[in-house]
């Protein structure tokens, strides 16, 4: 009997000391629930926090307008939101669970669930989970084309053959020009964005200011500069054509990376570009501004001077971001038929905005 009595004991132990065990861990089980509902709001807010940088850095490029980013910023913050009120409050069923059954919770011999960093099955046989095929997802990267607007404006002047540019006999200063147009930036490379494609579409507005009081005169095919009979206040041809440029762009970049994303970005970048374009001229105006016996008299004479139909050149440019030094040179000739040929020079500055 006595042998039968501390058996009895030391059984009763035991069970004291596993009930005992249960509890610990049941507890420990329920602070670990609790801290991670903190972790929870913090993990939310930072992904928040990171989703508004992207917003704003599209903002600041242009991608999107305020109105569309203020949609964006608060579509996230209330997903974030929603995130932290589900997550939260599936940690406190679980708790409640736990409580509810001190601890002992029935669990299924087979379970199927998805992957959380793939795509896959994975089945739970009792303690050991078995994994039959995993697929990580694909990193989705940053689209392969971005628009610009472009505008470009500087010094414009006309390379005559055999004649350096010091000789030319029109105004260094004075003639100028203007270019505004549509450009495209798409990325050659899927997995690199140092090559580019830059193409689209421009007006350019070439002039030429003649010196000495000249102005261009048609003589049946060739135009030439000739004496004006009074003083000239201002003389001007202005050629305005419509031309689709092609660069490849060459250039660092910033990279933006994470789990599931990468993105590239070319602030404070440098880049260089080397290309032409092709196109066709519009019209061609001459504009003259002079004194006829103390009148004022403006002329604004149109067409007539012989201008090349399809023009064509190389251009250039290179600088940092949007802000760049821009060179073009058209090598078609000014003037068709023209017993010397003049072609177009052009050098400015370029911003792709």
């Amino acid at each position: 009997m006595r042998t039968i009595s501390i058996y009895l004991t030391l059984i009763l132990i035991a069970l004291l000391v596993q009930i005992t065990t249960a509890q610990d861990q049941h507890s420990d089980k329920i602070v670990e629930l609790k801290e991670q509902k903190d972790q929870i709001t913090l993990q939310e807010k930072e992904a928040l926090k990171t989703e508004i940088e992207e917003i704003n850095q599209r903002l600041d490029k242009q991608q999107l307008n305020s109105d569309e980013a203020k949609k964006l910023k608060e579509a996230s913050a209330k997903k974030r939101a929603l995130n932290i009120e589900n997550r939260i409050a599936i940690i406190d069923n679980e708790i409640a669970l736990l409580e509810r059954n001190d601890g002992e919770i029935l669990e299924l011999e087979n379970e199927v669930s998805i992957l959380e960093d793939g795509v896959g099955i994975s089945i739970n046989v009792g303690d050991e989970p078995w994994t039959f095929f995993e697929r990580k997802k694909p990193i989705k990267y940053d689209r392969r084309t971005y628009s610009d607007f472009v505008f470009a404006f500087g010094l414009n002047n006309a390379l005559i053959d055999e004649e350096s540019l010091e000789d030319t006999p029109y105004k260094i200063g004075g003639s100028r020009f203007f270019e505004m147009g549509w450009a495209w930036r798409t990325r050659v490379f899927k997995n690199s964005n140092f090559v580019r494609l830059h193409y689209g579409f421009s007006f350019q507005f070439n002039g030429l200011k003649p010196e000495n009081n000249q102005y261009f005169v048609s003589n049946g095919d060739q135009v030439e500069l000739q004496d004006f009979e009074f003083d000239l206040d201002k003389s001007k041809l202005r050629m305005d054509n419509l031309v689709f440029p092609m660069h490849f762009e060459f250039g660092p970049s910033k990279l933006t990376e994470n789990e599931n994303s990468i993105r590239y970005s070319l602030d404070n970048q440098f880049r260089i570009g080397i290309g032409g374009y092709g196109g066709f001229n519009m019209g061609t105006r001459q504009k003259l501004k002079y004194d006829n016996a103390g009148d004022s008299v403006k002329e604004k004479l149109i067409g007539g001077y012989n201008t090349t139909n399809f023009v064509y050149g190389l251009s250039a440019y290179a600088g940092i971001e949007g802000v760049l030094l821009y060179l073009k040179y058209d090598l078609n000739p000014i003037f068709k038929n023209a017993a010397v040929e003049q072609h177009n020079i052009s050098l400015g500055l370029r911003f792709d905005l």
